[in-house]
């Protein structure tokens, strides 16, 4: 099992730097850019809200699950 983290298309879509959204959220970039790229192992519902707000979006448009077998080939 994969959860996918697509705030890079949410932030394509808001016309949105990683620089803006981490300073909007409160979170330094480079903690955001692990976030983001999928390697974090947990997630704050604090900063998942603050995600929400910052980028006008729900929490399904930030991270989906994806089944094994697609997930390899996601890779």
């Amino acid at each position: 099992m994969a959860i996918i983290i697509d705030i890079d298309v949410m932030l394509a879509r808001r016309k949105m730097g990683v620089g803006e959204l981490a300073q909007r959220i409160g979170i330094t970039p480079a903690n955001l850019a692990v976030l983001k790229n999928g390697r974090a192992k947990a997630v704050r519902f604090t900063t998942l809200e603050a995600l929400c707000q910052a980028l006008d979006c729900q929490p399904g448009e930030l991270m989906r699950w994806v089944p094994d077998e697609d997930a390899e080939a996601l890779d």
